[in-house]
């Protein structure tokens, strides 16, 4: 027996060619598929990357106007504390030498009271001494006084008439 070589019949023909057309469209179409899938990939990783690039600049800004923002604090911290030394050393200036006048102002009251109390001595002394002498020419004057009563008595009317004269004086005024 010989073996015969079957041939296909044109519908089975078509049907095979249909059929690899529609693998070669099924592979087309995943290929089509797979290279919009990696373009998009492409894309969104490009937009990623455009993304996280606009973010690190942005914390980048951020971070520099923080910084500055420190920067300013602390100066403006530092004025402040110098400001604070410089109202606190005038403050103490100002208790010194308010305690110094009030020193110097005591010391005088201190002196005055000295001198006055001196002065009050010198005439407690001085009116002592003049107390003494007038108690001393008392004791001594009784006996001798006796006789000068009896002459003031004798003057007392020539007083008596100087004192007529004077308010004539006192009218011619």
């Amino acid at each position: 027996m010989a073996t015969r070589k079957l041939k296909k019949s044109e519908m089975a023909q078509a049907a095979d060619s249909l059929a690899e057309a529609a693998q070669h469209v099924g592979q087309a179409v995943s290929q089509k598929l797979d290279q919009v899938g990696s373009a998009a990939s492409a894309e969104i990783a490009k937009a990623k990357t455009a993304a996280l690039k606009k973010r690190d600049q942005l914390a980048n800004k951020l971070e520099g106007m923080l910084k500055k923002a420190e920067a300013r604090v602390k100066k403006a911290m530092a004025d402040a504390e110098k400001q604070v030394a410089v109202a606190k050393r005038k403050g103490e200036q100002k208790v010194k030498a308010a305690q110094k006048k009030l020193a110097a102002a005591q010391a005088a009251a201190e002196r005055k009271a000295k001198a006055a109390a001196k002065a009050v001595e010198k005439e407690a002394a001085a009116l002592k001494k003049a107390a003494a002498k007038k108690l001393g020419a008392a004791k001594k004057a009784p006996a001798k006084k006796a006789p000068a009563k009896k002459a003031a008595a004798k003057k007392a009317p020539a007083k008596k008439a100087a004192a007529k004269k004077a308010p004539a004086k006192k009218a011619a005024a």
